[in-house]
């Protein structure tokens, strides 16, 4: 009988553990020729790391017979071609679901399994997305040949997510933009407000907005790698943006970083791991100070600018080409929030 495994090692693929802050597999013996000699080999320090370095040294299983193979190979093959933010926390997703239904055969899963599951998570969104990925990866086992039909793809319907309503109205804005820095501020406050003054222009998502590259600026405008489409989009230049991106670079901490917006060292917001708290850190700060000082109230975001971008434009379909939607009903349903003026009525009195 084999070993039970430690704790921190459940939801991991069969043969890997964690030590000393990073993931390794344990080779079995006789197989040490095909792992550089090692008994122990490392997979790397992440979630995204690990599963990228086994599809690269391990086939993937071609029957599998339990949930976990599955999931595995989902790991394997679909989550490394998402971007680094969305790799990241679908490893974290796998992994808890390994921990409830890994062990479990393929054909043996049904509804109730899954609302039983989501009835009994503490944490309702997550729970919703962990679902969402296991649906995808039985939708990609039925493509991959381990089943003849999805067994509950239509059959399982949870409560739905509210969309987020903030609008963020042009008076929040030039608040914003107009906002004073505090004398040890170190240029915080500006390097938000060149962001903000970036973003409205071309609507990016954040990761890519501050991974653009003082070299990404040519003579026909910015040449943008969009990581979610995967595709190269060139901003052309107008005034307006050609006085944004200007301003971005005076404010600048670090004059001869490569990149547009940098940190207090001269290096980008977003880690290699895909992270950018760093950049979190600073945003909070930032309206943590514009709702000291000015006549602004309610908190917002990031994405609340990107809806804004989408909410101004004339039509849900000039909004969803802006926002390089593949679907204009997710731009109508998530991204289209400015409100609607209606005239009241008339009646006559008598």
């Amino acid at each position: 009988m084999p070993r039970k495994r430690k704790p921190e090692n459940l939801g991991l693929p069969l043969r890997c553990c964690i030590r000393r802050n990073a993931y390794y597999y344990q080779v079995p013996k006789g197989q040490e020729h095909k792992w550089d000699g090692r008994v122990l080999f490392p997979l790397g320090k992440t979630l995204p790391e690990m599963y990228r370095t086994l599809a690269e040294r391990i086939e993937i299983t071609k029957n599998a017979k339990i949930i976990a193979d599955i999931l595995d190979r989902y790991a394997m093959e679909v989550t490394p071609k998402k971007s680094l933010g969305s790799q990241r926390n679908e490893a974290l997703y796998t992994r808890k679901l390994r921990k409830v239904f890994g062990e479990m055969a393929i054909t043996d899963i049904l509804p109730m399994h899954i609302y039983q599951y989501y009835d009994k998570s503490p944490a309702k969104v997550s729970a919703k997305r962990e679902i969402a990925l296991l649906r995808h990866a039985y939708t990609k086992a039925v493509e991959w040949g381990y089943l003849h039909r999805h067994p509950f793809k239509k059959e399982v319907i949870l409560p739905g997510e509210k969309p987020r309503n903030r609008y963020v109205n042009d008076w929040e804005i030039k608040a914003a933009l107009e906002l004073e820095p505090d004398t040890n501020d170190r240029g915080g406050i500006a390097i938000v407000q060149a962001y903000i003054m970036i973003k409205l222009l071309i609507a990016v998502r954040k990761s890519d907005l501050l991974r653009i590259k003082t070299t990404d600026l040519k003579e026909d405008g910015i040449h943008l790698y969009i990581s979610k489409t995967k595709e190269c989009v060139i901003f052309e230049w107008t005034d307006e943006l050609r006085e944004a991106v200007d301003y971005a670079i005076s404010v600048r901490p670090v004059d001869i970083s490569p990149w547009l917006l940098c940190t207090k060292e001269g290096k980008c917001f977003v880690n290699e791991k895909g992270t950018s708290s760093g950049w979190r850190s600073l945003w909070d700060r930032f309206m943590k100070l514009l709702k000291e000082k000015t006549e602004v109230t309610e908190h917002f975001t990031d994405h609340d600018i990107r809806a804004k971008v989408s909410s101004d434009q004339s039509s849900d379909e000039e909004g969803q080409k802006l926002l390089r939607h593949s679907n204009v009903a997710l731009t109508r349903k998530v991204y289209r929030r400015k409100p609607t003026t209606v005239t009241p009525a008339q009646w006559a009195k008598e």
